[in-house]
């Protein structure tokens, strides 16, 4: 009987295991969804001020150095 025991209570400190590595994995999966929905939309802004630099009607290419402010 106290074999019997002692197998329950050692499944039952996995599954607490189990359950706490579940959260914790949880909660990084929804951390890392943040960052790439931050990322995504900053892409989407970076990619809108591309398009609206090259639909000014100028054929010249797109230089980064033009982006750099007056007191640089």
């Amino acid at each position: 009987m106290q074999n019997l025991e002692n197998r329950i209570t050692e499944l039952e400190i996995q599954t607490a295991l189990q359950a706490d590595l579940i959260d914790s994995l949880s909660n990084t999966v929804a951390k890392m969804q943040q960052a790439l929905d931050l990322q995504q939309g900053q892409l989407r802004l970076l990619y809108r001020r591309l398009q609206e630099k090259g639909g000014e009607g100028n054929d010249a290419a797109y230089n980064p150095a033009d982006e750099i402010p007056p007191h640089y």
